[in-house]
């Protein structure tokens, strides 16, 4: 029986408050193995909030479902167990607050400077944009999001800057002032290529899935240090 099934089974036809149901779920059926817990809740955290946030603006659109199996696949057979899943996360916005918490339970390291909650929402936001316009009640929810996870406005900005569909500021997107020198934007600028590389996800435990999100973050990198250096040199 795979982790789908017996996750569900837990959850049974409840009525009421699915959410507690879930989360119950996850605690007692997984409770002897830690590391299957871990696996469960955080693939649970983001097919709730991926759901939830699709139905922010009170549309789920077909491009929006499509981006969600393109960061988060799953053999086929257990197609049925997580469509239900999703289908139970998506009934409406309410109760969202809470598998955020979750999530944020799972990192290792303070909650403000854990990379898998940035990873969480780039992920959010590449199904955001997916129908070529963030709503603004989506930012709004991916705001919240942030916060629950305890991510200063800055750093928030800094990750939205990177999914704006005209082109975020470049200085934002690294994280850097226009007032800074370009040593230290290259300096910045290969920190985050380091710490950003896609071959880091598998370490920090984050489904092979990812790698697509990954991918988009190191091009907005990328694309913002080229931005600046032409700019640089033009000056």
């Amino acid at each position: 029986m795979s982790f789908w099934e017996k996750l569900l089974n837990a959850i049974g036809n409840t009525a009421g408050n699915a959410l507690s149901a879930v989360v119950e779920a996850i605690r007692t059926v997984f409770e002897g193995d830690p590391e299957t817990r871990r696996k469960v809740a955080f693939s649970v955290a983001i097919i709730a909030l991926s759901a939830k946030m699709a139905k922010a603006d009170g549309i789920v659109s077909e491009k929006e479902v499509e981006a969600f199996r393109e960061i988060f696949e799953f053999p086929e057979d257990q197609a049925k167990n997580v469509a239900r899943l999703y289908n139970l996360a998506r009934q409406d916005v309410a109760g969202y607050e809470a598998y955020a918490e979750r999530l944020s339970t799972l990192c290792i390291t303070c909650a403000a400077n854990c990379t898998v909650l940035e990873d969480v929402l780039d992920g959010l936001f590449h199904i955001a944009k997916a129908d070529g316009l963030i709503h603004e009640k989506e930012l709004n929810f991916l705001r919240h999001i942030g916060e629950i996870f305890e991510m200063s406005e800055t750093r928030f900005e800094q990750i939205a800057a990177r999914h704006v569909s005209s082109g975020g500021d470049p200085y934002k997107v690294l994280g850097v002032s226009p007032l800074d020198d370009f040593p230290t934007i290259r300096r910045r600028y290969r920190g985050l290529v380091s710490e950003h590389h896609p071959d880091r996800l598998i370490s920090r435990g984050v489904p092979k899935e990812f790698h697509l999100i990954a991918n988009e973050r190191m091009a907005a990198l990328n694309a913002a240090y080229a931005a600046i250096e032409k700019e640089r040199r033009a000056a």
